[in-house]
């Protein structure tokens, strides 16, 4: 989507988008970038959400927290952090929650097809106990004692559940998948991180939350 860019290059406000934090249009608190999330303004000043974080034009930080995106007076945060009208689409939580989603899903295929990720048990926890897995992703509708099972030994590996069984397995070409291990790399750091901020935008506490210090490589 085309997105509008009517912003000069150097203008104060375009230093919140540089550094290692990020300030919150709606707190005005400023964080961690990893966990909040970038839109831009599309031609009819629209709210995009730019996850990437690759959009033209001014960004526009909000922390990644349901809460935050239902709060009616969303738009008028947004409208004084650009000095203009903004329109902020319906079920906005429900958008950003589905495009995380699907990111996540993406790169579990990426991450399957370059090598860098096994599905199920026996495989990944080989590579628990092998020391090659930097992050477990596990669906969500799994049962507790099978991911128990998997990291025995292993409890400070992270782990990120933000997808269904049918959805992992969706992404990894097969009919379900409860347990996933990935290599330690950026495919891992991008899956780690959007399964947080995804956990934020759902409300829900995010079990072993992974730590990007954990995920070097």
């Amino acid at each position: 989507m085309a997105v509008l860019a009517e912003h000069d290059e150097h203008a104060p406000e375009e230093a919140g988008e540089t550094g290692p934090l990020r300030r919150c249009v709606a707190t005005g608190e400023r964080g961690a970038r990893e966990r909040m999330i970038r839109f831009v303004l599309g031609p009819d000043r629209a709210l995009v959400p730019d996850l990437a974080e690759r959009l033209p034009g001014r960004g526009f930080w909000l922390r990644a927290c349901g809460d935050l995106l239902d709060d009616p007076k969303l738009a008028r945060a947004f409208a004084r952090a650009a000095k203009g009208p903004v329109t902020i689409p319906t079920r906005l939580r429900e958008s950003v929650a589905q495009l995380l989603a699907r990111r996540i899903a993406e790169h579990l295929g990426l991450a399957r097809r370059a090598g860098q990720a096994v599905a199920g048990f026996v495989a990944a926890r080989e590579w628990v106990t092998a020391g090659r897995a930097g992050l477990i992703v596990e669906a969500c509708d799994g049962a507790p004692e099978g991911r128990r099972k998997l990291l025995s030994g292993a409890r400070h590996l992270p782990v990120v559940s933000p997808l269904t069984a049918a959805e992992l397995g969706a992404a990894l070409g097969r009919d379900h998948v409860v347990h996933v291990a990935l290599a330690p790399g950026r495919l891992a750091q991008a899956i780690a991180r959007d399964a947080e901020r995804l956990a934020g935008v759902r409300g829900a506490a995010q079990e072993g939350a992974a730590r990007k210090d954990r995920l070097s490589g």
